[in-house]
This record gives C-alpha cells, structure tokens and sequence, in this order.
C-alpha cells in the first residue's frame, strides 16, 4: 500500500480541504461547484465515485456527514430532496438521519469499518442509529480533551491519525478500539485539527496545501506503511 499517493490540494482557495468533502473507499460527496480540475484530483487520488451534492444547502460536507463503507449519517436539517437525492445515487448504502440537536455529525463521529467513537454528550437515541447504520461497535470517548473526535482525528480500515496531545493511554485504548495503527500527527503546518487538512481513504490522501514535507511522511507512515 506504500504506492499510495498523497497529494497537496486547495479547495476555494485555502488548505482547510476536510471541511469541504466526505469520503470513504467507494464514494466521495463534494460540493456541486468544486472546480473540475480538484474533482478531477479527488477521484483519482482516492479511487471513487464522485457525487456532487449540498447538506443543509451547505458545501460544508466534511462537518455535515460522517461514515464508513457501510453507511453515512446526515444532520437532522438535512433537505429532503437532498435525502432523497443521496438515496437515489447510493441506493446500496445504509443512509441515516442523526437525532440530535448537534448539526455537525461530522466532528460528532470518529469511524472506521470496525469501530466508532463520539462526542460523550450525544444522545443515546442518536447512538443506537449510528451503531444500526455503521454497523459497528459506538463508544463515547473525548480525544485529548476534546469531544469533538472527528475534528481532531482521522480514521481509515488501516490507520488513525489523532491531536499531537493525545495521552499513550488514549493511543492504546484507540488501537484497542479501531484495530488500526494509531499516532499523533498535525497537518497545515502545525494544525491539531487533523481532519480540516486531510481527506483520506484505503487508496490515497489528499492533504491541504500547507502541509510539510514530515506531516506528509507521518500520514504515509500511519496509514500506508505495510505492516512488517
């Protein structure tokens, strides 16, 4: 899996790409407008399907929805025809509306195919639908204080990148957790907010455009080194 490509992107104009896109192996939703040449970019890097779409008329895609090759999960305010849009395109996916007065399911969820964790306030009503759609085990765990998981993390089938003040106790207890590789790592120059500049599958990484040349070979080392 060391041939995976990492490649430096902008979308609108600045590095903080992960708000902008969701992904996982089989699909990415971007924004209807991203210029041709960053789709272009996307489907090739991360060998997916591309699907243009907004969430609660928003381009904030990377906030709004969170998921795993089973499913994804969407904010309570979603647009029915968006709904109904992503269920016509992605009719073999398990397509789930989050129950809770938290609108940034994005940064609510941390998730791979085997596990998931959330933000420790979510409701246990909107924890049984994540479980049911994700169909993995969900724990409600902060990150290095921080309840909002998926904005200071990063999670693939292969590896998890989280806040450069994560303790080794949380390390161990997400290696446990998820079953992946696990370390700290920033993006754009320094940002603990991994998820803002990384936007990343089991293919390839698209990272924000400030990202160094040791951030890059820290997220080849996480998620891409074969295992020895």
């Amino acid at each position: 899996m060391s041939s995976a490509l990492v490649e430096k992107v902008m979308i609108y104009g600045t590095s903080s790409i992960g708000v902008f896109v969701f992904t996982n192996n089989d699909f990415a939703l971007i924004p209807p407008d991203v210029p041709e040449k960053v789709e272009e970019t996307i489907k090739n890097v991360l060998k997916v399907q591309i699907i243009k779409t907004h969430v609660m008329g928003s381009i904030l895609l990377g906030v709004m929805v969170a998921g795993n090759s089973n499913g994804i999960i969407l904010p309570k305010h979603v647009y029915d025809k968006e709904i109904a849009f992503l269920k016509k395109v992605l009719p073999d996916v398990n397509i789930s509306i989050l129950p809770s007065k938290k609108n940034t399911v994005g940064n609510l969820i941390l998730a791979n195919d085997k596990a998931a964790i959330v933000d420790p306030e979510l409701e246990k009503e909107a924890i049984k639908v994540i479980e049911d759609t994700l169909d993995v085990e969900v724990i409600p765990m902060r990150i290095a204080g921080h309840s909002l998981v998926g904005a200071v993390a990063v999670a693939t089938n292969e590896g998890l990148m989280v806040h450069p003040l994560t303790s080794d106790e949380e390390i161990e207890r997400l290696t446990e957790i998820f079953k992946v590789k696990v370390d700290v790592g920033t993006v754009n120059r320094g940002s603990p907010f991994i998820r803002s500049g990384l936007v990343i599958n089991s293919y390839g990484a698209l990272v924000g455009y400030e990202t160094t040349g040791p951030e890059i070979m820290r997220i080849h080392q996480i998620f891409f080194e074969k295992k020895s």
